[in-house]
């Protein structure tokens, strides 16, 4: 005998009585959102047979190459949330302004989505795991009418849902729709999405930091204090941790989730405001890891979600993980502006 095995669609069907205000249109984009996730990863898994490797030619509003597989996973959701009839418009990394969809049943949808269709992709030619991000809102704007950009600049606590797809060696949908977070792996053989892991949970601390120290020269002065904290010996802690950076988002964040660890992007010399984009990627990823007991801050004090967006691909920088390693993370951050500080303020 075989243990039941609950799907998306039916684990979906079973929460619906969470939302008692969304009558099953929250229900239905959701279910749209994982068709559109295994239309990817087919197209994935499959990538070094066909030409949708490589360049497409072209950059997007960030000014990166775009990849042919970025283009395609980009399309497929669009295509998949206009279909669903319950989303007035879409917000994309790919995209310089927000996509409307303008027929009627769309015009009168509840919701609005923003998505990194395919995070990572800088990965993609040599087979390392990527994925897709995306986050749900309820319009602000008068339904019956198409989309405006004012429903899009929301503060992250007004998402209503948020989660990310992985494409690795099994790929896995991960979301939360502000109770608990919950993970459902393909099964290929069925081609349904199975709950695999419920109720989601990272450790109060980890052992792992994830941060790109090749930037190291260009990282505030309180980073690089923290990263010499995590390289120390401390038996208490567990320290020195393990650097483990992959260059793939989902991929770093999924992993401490699951293991515990922090996750930084920092504001640098260079992009001094942060590199990661607080709609597509921040946000999303803020509300899944502060619904799984972590915690996710610009590393200064400041809560991603609270942070008022003032434009469509606004940046910020992101500290995310287990909630003893951010705070701690902070304190480092935090004594290096008032030691700069005072050193203004003598000199």
């Amino acid at each position: 005998m075989h243990a039941h095995v609950t799907t998306l669609n039916e684990f979906i069907i079973e929460r619906q009585s969470d939302f008692p205000y969304a009558k099953g249109e929250l229900s239905r984009l959701l279910t749209h959102i994982g068709l559109a996730a295994k239309i990817v990863n087919r197209e994935v898994n499959k990538a070094g047979l066909v030409d949708i490797l490589g360049e497409a030619g072209g950059t997007n509003i960030q000014g990166e190459s775009v990849k042919k597989l970025d283009v395609f996973a980009d399309r497929r959701f669009i295509e998949a949330l206009r279909a669903s009839g319950e989303c007035a418009g879409i917000a994309s990394e790919e995209n310089d302004e927000i996509v409307k969809f303008k027929t009627d049943l769309a015009k009168d949808g509840k919701y609005i989505v923003t998505m990194d269709p395919l995070d990572g992709s800088s990965n993609i030619d040599v087979n390392v795991s990527i994925g897709t991000i995306f986050s749900i809102y309820r319009r602000i704007s008068p339904r019956g009418h198409e989309a405006t950009l004012e429903d899009f600049m929301q503060r992250g606590t007004k998402q209503v849902g948020a989660g990310y797809v992985i494409y690795g060696s099994s790929t896995m949908l991960v979301f939360t729709t502000g109770r608990g977070v919950n993970g459902f792996t393909l099964d290929p053989s069925i081609g349904e999405f199975c709950l695999s892991h419920p109720n989601m949970q990272i450790p109060l601390s980890g052992t792992i930091y994830s941060i790109n120290e090749g930037n190291y020269i260009r990282f505030p002065g309180g980073v690089k204090k923290y990263i010499k904290y995590c390289q120390e010996s401390d038996r208490q802690t567990q320290r020195p941790y393990a650097s483990r950076y992959i260059g793939s988002l989902v991929a770093d964040f999924h992993r401490n989730l699951l293991k515990g660890g922090i996750f930084i992007y920092p504001q640098t010399e260079s992009h001094p405001e942060g590199k990661l984009r607080l709609l597509y990627e921040c946000n999303p990823m803020a509300f899944v890891m502060e619904q799984a007991g972590g915690m996710a801050t610009d590393g200064m004090g400041t809560r991603i979600l609270d942070i008022k967006p003032e434009s469509l691909h606004q940046r910020a920088p992101f500290f995310v993980g287990s909630r003893r390693m951010v705070e701690k993370a902070e304190e480092f951050m935090r004594a290096e502006r008032m030691a700069e500080e005072e050193a203004r303020v003598a000199g």
